[in-house]
Parts: structure tokens; C-alpha cells; sequence
């Protein structure tokens, strides 16, 4: 019978394990130590508190030691530290920082769950200056008070990931300048490089300033020295360059850690101690897609290992099916979500995945429902199988439940067939008859049995610099408010009387505004002879998407005449 558990660390992880420790025994001591200043709090509405979303950081908190105690009878000690772990006596050494008082605690059992850190890039001058992190309440507290005692215009956020952009779209609303500096190809990695061109492009139009392939190198004189030599104020600097396992504590209590410096645990979450469990962002997770371990520094997954640790203390043992990766976030008037599989993680890790993916823009709901907004949704599948492996919603309305369908279905290995044949809720202000990932489940097939042939939107700009032949499948009208440079405009309605138009001696590329009549137009020329025909998936509005933030950035010449976005 366990008679003490301590865990190291609050907030979604350690919190949840010790609430459901309570629910399954009575008797237990449970003890909580957090260094912080709060046991609990919403970390993933820091952001929200700086532009006043969240109106008062009292409202980030969500529990108190004192509540903890009535309700739950847990032992939370808030701004204490463990500082070492004994293993051979099974006792922790912890610090009160209120007192600088140094004492030990003994435990049957001990939880890890210290969450992550921000590694700072070694940039000369970052020590001098005045810059934050948004970690906690503590956090987003210090940098309003400093914002108001400051009269501060300018912000710089560096890093372009969940939190860079959540960050620098919050302080944007609040009315301050931002610019916000990346030093990969884009922001938001979680996504592919095609979608994210729609949030990109949001970013740019709601007035944040967007440097990507950079890097600060320096800060002199108050401001901030790019690598590209650029200049800009540095009023205020917010440092949100990613997260990596705090796992100081465990490499010095001589615990396993990964080749990544995350603390190594088994498939119940035990350490290489077998007294000693960890999760949360400080151990890396298997995904069953890619078949690697990473970390997965997002609340839900942690919340989800604290409940199967809990378990597991008790004999209530759970199947550890891994995890898929499942995220969402808004962006200005956007909203995004992803699962499963990317491009970006099966390029990145070299993964061993023939693959192919359809890009669909149905409406979220009827079209002629006044709140109807396009969706651009894509979705990744395994060739020759047609099994599912993940994918992304971008628009203005719902996509997050699409993508928690396709999320849910990932966890049964879905295949094409299965997506066509799901059956979803139906009713004209909430989706359309048959919903988008049943449209994708379509397209895929006619993909995968060689229904029809498909090119991508990011491989249209080399086929127009090399002079293939595009055909415009909209009305005149559509056409002359802006094209692909070099294409034949021939309307649907007019395809029949014109098909000897069409070549048959080279490939020719179809679309339209979302590839709905250009995909009418491939099927009626494949059946009446040609084969050499190829459907442009996304069409104008995807052509246009993918191509506007990298024009405006590099200064390139545009493929289209004018862009379409609607």
C-alpha cells in the first residue's frame, strides 16, 4: 500500500496525476512542489492576457494551495524546489524559497513533471537588455507592467513557433508595433510550407512584421542587429525560441535521459528508477505514425499521461497506443489545425512513407449561408494503400472539427474509403451534405485508383517558367480578374465546342477558382480521348495562397496576373 507520493511540478500534468491519485485512494499523502508562484494556471492563455482576451492574470490561475488542500486534501507547495533526489533512500532534498530553508521528504513513489525551458540562442547582448519568456503567469505579468511603465512602442518576438505567433498576434491587438523574426522559412513548422502561406499572409495584413531565413545576431544601443544587417528597435524583446525538457533534475539524480536531453521512460511512463515516473514536456513520446519518439509539449497529451500514470501506480493498467500529434491555434481572423503526419515531419525525419495528399476548398457550411467561408483543407495518405497518415484545416470557420474527425480516425488506421464513408452531422449552418473530409476522401480515391492525374500548387511556379500549357477553366469574366500568366482561357460551358483546342502532343494543366469545373473539364476530355491531362489541385485560390507571401518577400515575379483569394 502506498502511503506517500510526491510529485515535482503542478500546472496540467502534475496537477491532473495528483487529482486523480486522490480519486483512487483516500489515504494516501500526496505532496506538490512548485517552484513558481502558482500550483495550476492556463499556460496556453498566457498570450490572451496581452491583449486583454484574458482581462486580468487572476483570471490565468485556477486553483490555489489553499483549495487544493479543502477539496482534494493535497499537500501544494508553491515556490519550493526539489533540488536533488536521493534514490538510494527514496527521499528528495527540496528548497522553500520563501526561507531559503533546505529539507527532505521521503516517497513510495515520485512523479516528475517539470515541464520544459526556453533555450536562448547565444546572441551578443542578449544579456544586457531587458527581455521575457511567456512560461507563466509571472511572465505575461512582468512584461504589461513593463509595456506600462515603459511607454514601449516597439516589440520584437523571436521565434515563429505556437507561441511566437499566439504572442506577437496578441500584443498586435493590444496596438503595438511587432515584428516578428524567424529563422526558418516560415513559422509554425507544425505545418506544411504550402498552408502556411494563409496564416503567413494573415499576419502580414493584420500589420505584424514578418522577417523570415533570419536571425537576431545582436542587440546594441537598443535595438536589434539582424543577420541580414537590418536594424530595428528592441524596446521590448520576447524570446519564444521553442522549449527543451527541464531535465536538470533527473541528469543529476544520475536518471536515463534520450539523445535529446528528455528523461527517458518506458511505455508506462517509468524512468530507468522503477519508483520514479515522468511526463509532461520533460520526456519524449512515441508516435505511432512515424514509429520515432519526440517530444509533445502540448497540455492534452500531458493531462492524458497523468491520468495513465496515476493508473498505473494502482494496477489499473492502460494500453500505451502512442500518440498521434493533434494541434490547433487562431491566427488574427484564421483558424488552423493540423494532425497526424506532415510533409514537413516526413521530409524532416527521412521517413521511409510513399505518400500523396489532395488539397480541397469546399465551403464550411451551404454556400448560400451568409456566414459560409472557404476551407483549405489537405490530407496526406500513403501510397499504394491509401491509408490515412494526417492532416491540416485552414479557414475563417470550423476547422477544427475536421480535423478532431480525421485525429479521432487516425487512431484506427483509416484508409481513403474509410474517409469517403464516414457519416457526419448534417444541417446548412454548420457543414455542407458532403462534408470536406468526405470530399477528400473522393478526391484521394480518384487519385490513388488513377481516376484522374493531379499536379500540386507548389510545383505550378517551375511548370509556367518553363511554358506548360494551362487552360482556364472559369468564365471570361473570372479569367480577367486575374490568371495563371500564359493560359488559355476555356470556359466549362464552352469545353465541348472547343475540345479541339486542346492538345494531345503535350501535358496540359487545368483549373479553376477551386478545382471543382476544372476537374469536370479533365473527366470530359479523358473520356473523349485525351490523356495527357492534369488537374491543378487547389486551383486559382490555392495557386494564389501559395504563392503571395514569397512574392512580396523575395520580390519575385508573380505567375498570376492578379491574385485571387475569395
Amino acid at each position: 500500500m502506498l502511503k506517500k507520493i510526491l510529485i515535482v511540478g503542478g500546472v496540467a500534468g502534475g496537477m491532473s496525476a495528483a487529482a486523480r491519485i486522490r480519486r483512487l485512494d483516500e489515504k494516501v499523502e500526496i505532496i506538490v512542489f512548485e517552484r513558481g508562484e502558482h500550483v495550476s494556471f492556463s499556460n496556453c492563455c498566457l498570450p490572451y492576457h496581452l491583449s486583454g482576451t484574458v482581462a486580468t492574470s487572476e483570471e490565468l490561475v485556477l486553483t490555489t494551495p489553499q483549495a487544493l488542500k479543502a477539496n482534494y486534501n493535497i499537500d501544494a507547495r508553491v515556490r519550493h524546489e526539489v533540488i536533488d533526489i536521493d534514490r538510494a533512500n527514496s527521499e528528495v532534498e527540496v528548497r522553500d524559497l520563501n526561507t531559503g530553508k533546505i529539507y527532505r521528504e521521503a516517497y513510495d513513489k515520485l512523479l516528475l513533471s517539470p515541464g520544459a525551458v526556453v533555450p536562448l540562442p547565444p546572441i551578443k547582448g542578449l544579456d544586457d537588455i531587458r527581455f521575457f519568456t511567456v512560461r507563466n503567469v509571472q511572465d505575461v505579468e512582468m512584461i504589461q507592467q513593463h509595456l506600462s511603465d515603459t511607454n514601449a512602442a516597439d516589440i520584437i518576438v523571436v521565434g515563429g513557433g505556437f507561441i511566437g505567433v499566439e504572442t506577437a498576434e496578441n500584443l498586435k491587438m493590444a496596438g503595438y508595433e511587432v515584428n516578428l523574426v524567424e529563422m526558418l522559412p516560415q513559422v509554425l513548422m507544425t505545418f506544411d510550407f504550402d498552408m502556411v502561406q494563409i496564416l503567413q499572409k494573415e499576419l502580414v495584413d493584420q500589420g505584424v512584421k514578418l522577417y523570415l531565413n533570419e536571425a537576431v545576431s545582436a542587440f546594441e544601443d537598443g535595438q536589434a542587429v539582424l543577420k541580414s544587417g537590418k536594424k530595428m528597435p528592441a524596446d521590448v524583446v520576447i524570446m519564444a525560441t521553442g522549449s527543451k525538457p527541464d531535465s536538470a533534475l533527473a541528469a543529476k539524480s544520475g536518471l536515463e535521459l534520450t539523445d535529446r536531453k528528455a528523461i527517458k521512460v518506458d511505455q508506462n511512463f517509468l524512468t530507468s528508477d522503477p519508483d520514479i515516473y515522468a511526463i509532461g514536456d520533460a520526456v519524449e513520446v512515441f508516435y505511432s505514425l512515424s514509429r520515432q519518439t519526440a517530444p509533445l509539449p502540448l497540455a492534452g497529451p500531458a493531462i492524458k499521461q497523468a491520468r495513465f500514470v496515476a493508473d498505473h501506480m494502482y494496477g489499473r493498467y492502460t494500453m500505451n497506443t502512442g500518440y498521434i500529434g493533434s494541434s490547433c491555434l487562431k491566427v488574427f481572423n484564421y483558424n488552423a489545425a493540423v494532425t497526424g503526419l506532415t510533409e514537413n515531419t516526413i521530409k524532416g525525419h527521412n521517413l521511409p512513407v510513399a505518400y500523396d495528399y489532395v488539397y480541397v476548398i469546399p465551403k464550411d457550411m451551404v454556400g448560400i449561408m451568409p456566414e459560409a467561408k472557404n476551407q483549405y483543407l489537405k490530407v496526406i495518405f500513403e501510397m499504394p494503400t491509401g491509408k490515412i497518415l494526417g492532416a491540416q484545416c485552414i479557414g475563417r470557420g470550423d476547422v477544427v472539427k475536421r480535423c478532431d474527425v480525421i485525429a479521432a480516425m487516425l487512431k484506427f488506421g483509416p484508409t481513403l474509403e474509410d474517409l469517403k464513408d464516414l457519416e457526419l452531422c448534417y444541417a446548412p449552418p454548420f457543414s455542407i451534405a458532403r462534408d470536406s473530409v468526405n470530399f477528400a476522401g473522393y478526391v484521394g480515391l480518384n487519385i490513388l485508383h488513377g481516376d484522374i492525374k493531379q499536379i500540386h500548387v507548389a510545383d505550378i511556379r517551375g511548370l509556367v517558367e518553363s511554358g506548360a500549357y494551362f487552360i482556364d477553366s472559369r468564365t471570361k469574366e473570372e479569367f480577367d480578374s486575374g490568371h495563371i500568366k500564359g493560359a488559355v482561357n476555356i470556359p466549362l460551358q464552352e469545353l465541348r465546342q472547343r475540345m479541339d483546342e486542346v492538345p494531345k502532343d503535350r501535358a496540359v494543366y487545368l483549373y479553376c477558382r477551386s478545382s471543382t469545373r476544372s476537374y469536370n473539364a479533365v473527366c470530359a476530355l479523358q473520356n473523349s480521348g485525351w490523356n495527357n491531362v492534369f488537374l491543378v489541385s487547389g486551383s486559382m485560390l490555392g495557386v494564389s495562397w501559395c504563392e503571395w507571401f514569397e512574392d512580396q518577400r523575395t520580390g519575385r515575379e508573380p505567375i498570376v496576373t492578379k491574385y485571387n483569394f475569395n
